[in-house]
């Protein structure tokens, strides 16, 4: 089996990232990862883990084969397909990482929880339009609908789609993007790992079930009991609540898991 040097691929990365004009920090930024992370791969204390392979290949101008075996090849020469096969299995061997599992595998009820909530959200919106609970200049009834559609969006992401496991580099480096699919989500000054990632899961799913089910009763409320009062603060108020409502928690709680458990001396 071909056996990955990992003091030879970080002089090729480093060679090639000279080449490009790169600094080790515009490296990292390009790839959503730290300049420490960058700095393990040069030294020869890490290497990639499989996913950034094919965007640092890409970057640096090379084939992935190529930044395996840490040298370019002439195109008059192609590789052999047992080669190429034995580079693959050896970046497959130094990167493995646990299998990704997704919400929908495993019991919760938070399944149910989201249903609930939407059906509660349904209700509730019918209700509002119904009553007509809304007016003034800015009028918080449109808002209402479009927070309850995006937190049934979310929602769903987080109760049936969201991978319960982050990659093994998020341990690894400070990384603040999250990419799975569709789904992005990028925190400033929040690092994304293994142990605080279920906890800004379980934030997610109580924010997108809370906003479904309570933000129409509160719309209603408000407009029945407060009428002139809530067309003025209504919008405003509806906004703080579904956007704030979720970042401000969600940074929190990010905050505080992000080093494996509660602040220090909490």
């Amino acid at each position: 089996m071909y056996e990955l040097d990992k003091e030879k691929f970080g002089a090729f990365v480093a060679q090639l990232r000279k080449e490009k004009g790169y600094t080790q920090k515009e490296l990292a930024e390009r790839l959503y990862i730290s300049n420490k992370a960058v700095s393990k791969w040069e030294t020869g204390a890490s290497i990639p883990d499989t996913a950034l392979l094919v965007p640092l290949a890409e970057l640096l101008g090379v084939t992935v084969t190529e930044l395996l075996l840490c040298q370019r090849q002439p195109a008059a020469q192609p590789m052999d397909a047992g080669t190429v096969e034995a580079v693959v299995k050896a970046a497959i061997h130094y990167a493995e990482e646990k299998p990704v599992r997704r919400a929908w595998q495993q019991k919760s009820r938070w399944k149910w929880l989201y249903f609930g909530a939407l059906l509660a959200g349904a209700g509730g919106l019918y209700l509002n339009h119904w009553l007509g609970a809304g007016g003034g200049r800015l009028d918080p009834l449109n808002t209402l609908d479009t927070l309850v559609l995006l937190a049934a969006i979310f929602g769903g992401y987080f109760c049936f789609l969201v991978r319960q496991n982050l990659p093994a580099f998020y341990d690894e480096n400070r990384i603040h993007f999250v990419s799975d699919g569709p789904f992005r989500m990028m925190v400033m000054g929040l690092a994304f790992n293994n142990h605080n990632w279920p906890h800004i899961v379980q934030m997610g799913r109580a924010w997108s079930c809370g906003v479904m089910a309570l933000l129409p009763l509160l719309n209603l409320g408000m407009s029945w009991f407060l009428p002139a009062l809530w067309a003025e603060i209504g919008f405003y108020t509806l906004m703080f609540l579904g956007l704030a409502g979720l970042f401000l928690p969600l940074y929190w709680v990010g905050k505080r898991y992000e080093n494996g458990g509660p602040f220090p001396g909490k």
